[in-house]
């Protein structure tokens, strides 16, 4: 969708960009981020040739940007700021029809998907369509914005710290807002923030930028898990997995080889390799294949008095279980509900990939505090 191929900036001796290379896919939501003066806002604003690079390409679609009309390029783009950039002599329903009216769309359907956007912004028609700016608080002008740059219905849209000017109970609204106007229209968002919270908050995928240079460039699952620098790490927080526990994956705090019995195995053999791993239950699977056929408890072997049986006739079957990418949270609902003291991560085929015990999430949980207590 877009792509920059060693894209270079410089304002007189001082780079600003250094052979950037990167590509956004279509319908994804990209953060820019990174401390003041990295280059991030730079790179934004070559994307509708308000900056032009000093070498390198630039392309949106397969086509250089350089060789197209730079007016039409930017009327199908969507373009928010933080200062909002909105028109004060003009009415919310006049600054958000300004470019559908240049470009001589039809009135009627102008009007109706200006009202639409509105709804889908929360600023009721009827009490906002005729008011000015300045008659607007800076959370109610923002989402003005928002609903300007998706009135022509554009493929991409550009967010220059849309929400930074905000206070934090306004700004997280409007978080909530780009998020479910984004699952509705999956457009192509680049977004600048210098707010880590904001990027994992809102990101398909974040660019960590530094000294007019990409760092790391990727999902926020895997830039919290696998930050690819010191600088990254520290820039990020070391402990900020913790405040987006959703991240925190089954796969990620499982024990990864459980001890395991087949179906035919004797209590007796059962019983024994309980005792030699110190567990108190055995995962029972399909020996080629390891599928999960059911779990058997110390408890329920005690019980029996004939020991040569196969552990298929005793097995429990009806078993609680979690996926490899169910998160931390999913997980310690399942086990407080049911009083769980393992559960077993299993994959859409029924494949054992690890196991969940109460101690491993113990031990889990009191990581954290022991790394945010080194961070001290």
């Amino acid at each position: 969708m877009i792509r920059f191929e060693n894209v270079t900036k410089k304002f007189k001796d001082q780079k600003v960009l250094k052979k950037v290379s990167f590509e956004i896919e279509k319908g994804h939501l990209v953060v820019f981020i990174g401390e003041s003066g990295c280059g991030k806002t730079t790179t934004l604003k070559m994307i509708n040739r308000l900056i032009k690079p000093s070498s390198g390409k630039i392309y949106i679609n397969g086509e250089d940007i350089e060789k197209k009309d730079v007016i039409e390029l930017r009327r199908k783009m969507g373009y928010v700021i933080q200062q909002t950039g909105l028109f004060p002599h003009m009415t919310v329903k006049e600054n958000i029809e300004i470019i559908p009216k240049v470009e001589k769309r039809d009135p009627n359907e102008t009007e109706k998907r200006t009202y639409e956007l509105m709804e889908m912004v929360g600023l009721g028609t009827e009490e906002f369509i005729h008011r000015y700016p300045t008659e607007l608080s800076g959370g109610q002008q923002q989402r003005v914005g928002v609903a300007r740059a998706f009135a022509t219905d554009p493929e991409i849209i550009l967010m220059d710290e849309p929400f930074s000017a905000l206070d934090p109970i306004t700004r997280v609204g409007l978080q909530e807002e780009l998020i479910n106007l984004q699952s509705q229209f999956k457009k192509t968002i680049v977004f600048v923030t210098h707010d880590m919270d904001e990027a994992i908050k809102i990101a398909d995928e974040i660019c960590i930028m530094k000294d007019g240079e990409i760092l790391q460039y990727d999902t926020p699952e895997n830039i919290l898990k696998n930050p690819n620098s010191e600088f990254v790490s520290e820039f990020v927080g070391k402990n900020r997995i913790w405040a987006s526990p959703e991240y925190i994956k089954a796969k990620d705090i499982m024990i990864e080889t459980p001890v395991t019995c087949r179906k035919s195995d004797t209590l007796l053999r059962c019983m024994e390799k309980m005792r030699s791993a110190k567990v108190d239950s055995l995962m029972v699977v399909e020996g080629k294949t390891n599928k999960l056929l059911g779990i058997v408890r110390a408890k329920q072997i005690q019980s029996k008095k004939n020991r040569t049986q196969e552990v298929q006739n005793i097995m429990n079957t009806d078993m609680l279980s979690v996926s490899p990418e169910d998160s931390i949270v999913d997980i310690l609902k399942v086990v407080e509900e049911h009083n769980a003291s393992n559960v077993p991560v299993i994959d859409g085929d029924g494949i054992l990939k690890g196991l969940i015990t109460k101690s491993s999430l113990v031990t889990t949980l009191s990581q954290q505090f022991i790394d945010a207590e080194e961070a001290i």
